[in-house]
């Protein structure tokens, strides 16, 4: 098969990452008889510093023939937050209705997880994020600004579509893995769009009978997250619960590097896109010491997602055999002295 791939490299660590596991990804795809045509687009926030603008104006035209899209981060410290999730990523998610954000959490052998009585694939489990609307629904404004009586109002938005396409695809994935679910709210505090949820993971849920669907409350869930992880399997939440969540469950398997995730539009109407959770991290910028790990797992993800199984499982097995090996290369934030390119070349020795 030939797939054509659209590259977003981003910002800070992101164009490092990508550069550097770029041949690692070919060379696998050539092992397992598939082809591969990538284009580079430098969006970004280097592009709206010299345009005013993350992307151009015709962006989702360019994408929308594409098989998938990967991006490698988006962030810089000269530029708002708000600005550049807005103007590129949210942009693309939205445009595209890649409603599911799916994050797994896995602990590999050989990683030492924070929680001390965890050991190598005792920690297994997989957020589906609702992606597009929520509390990232772009709802709200300022008035009096700069006056005593100056306000801000943020509303989130929970349309019927966006999130049982969410609950959906949670129930699915449950019934593909151990058949439990755990649905994350603060439905005690938010009796409208909270409440909504729960009524259609109620509805959806009457179609899974054989799925054991646990509620929580997101504050509840975070102590869990620390106290019991072994005991979660798939993970359903909206927008922002699943962003905090999905920070957590990397942090106790290891680390942001490791971090997987997948923007998708269920009905393939769109590309999906892919990208590592890392972030641009311009505090390791240019120093070659990023975790290039997350993104290669995030690769796995888009071939899993284009139904290459055997080439996804390929990378994921190259990288649980280095994780496992003592000797093997290392990146800081994992406990090593090596560099990106370093992990890299020798995942590419590990490629079946």
């Amino acid at each position: 098969m030939s797939y054509d791939i659209a590259v977003v490299p981003g910002d800070g660590i992101g164009p490092e990452v990508v550069d550097h596991a770029m041949p690692l990804v070919e060379e696998a795809a050539d092992a397992h008889d598939v082809s591969i045509s990538t284009t580079r687009y430098d969006w970004g926030s280097e592009r709206y510093l010299s345009d005013g603008a993350m992307m151009p104006a015709d962006a989702l035209d360019r994408l929308r023939g594409y098989d998938a899209i990967f991006l490698g981060a988006v962030g810089h410290p000269d530029v708002p937050d708000h600005v550049t999730l807005h103007g590129l990523r949210l942009e693309i998610t939205k445009g595209f209705k890649q409603h599911v954000c799916k994050r797994p959490s896995y602990l590999f052998e050989g990683i030492t997880s924070p929680l001390r009585e965890y050991a190598g694939g005792d920690i297994d489990f997989v957020v589906y994020r609702q992606n597009t609307e929520g509390e990232y629904a772009d709802l709200g404004g300022r008035e009096y600004a700069g006056f005593d009586n100056e306000v801000a109002v943020q509303s989130a938005l929970f349309t019927r579509e966006g999130t049982e396409t969410i609950v959906r695809a949670a129930f699915e994935a449950a019934t593909e893995r151990d058949g439990k679910l755990t649905s994350i709210t603060k439905s005690n505090a938010q009796a409208h769009g909270m409440v909504f949820w729960d009524d259609i993971v109620t509805e959806v849920g009457e179609e899974y009978p054989d799925v054991e669907v646990e509620r929580l409350l997101v504050d509840a869930a975070s102590m869990d997250f620390v106290r019991r992880p072994d005991e979660f399997d798939v993970i359903v939440a909206s927008n922002l619960f699943g962003d905090v969540l999905t920070d957590l469950g990397a942090g106790i398997v290891g680390s942001l590097g490791l971090a997987p995730s997948s923007n998708v539009d269920p009905t393939r109407t769109h590309p999906s896109m892919f990208e590592p959770v890392h972030g641009s991290a311009f505090d390791i910028t240019g120093e070659g010491v990023a975790n290039p790990i997350g993104t290669v797992l995030s690769w796995e993800l888009l071939w899993e997602h284009l139904d290459e199984g055997a080439l996804a499982q390929a990378l994921h097995d190259a990288v649980a055999d280095q994780l496992a090996d003592p000797g093997a290369p290392r990146t800081p934030d994992i406990g090593g002295d090596s560099g990106t390119e370093a992990v890299v070349n020798d995942l590419r020795t590990r490629i079946e």
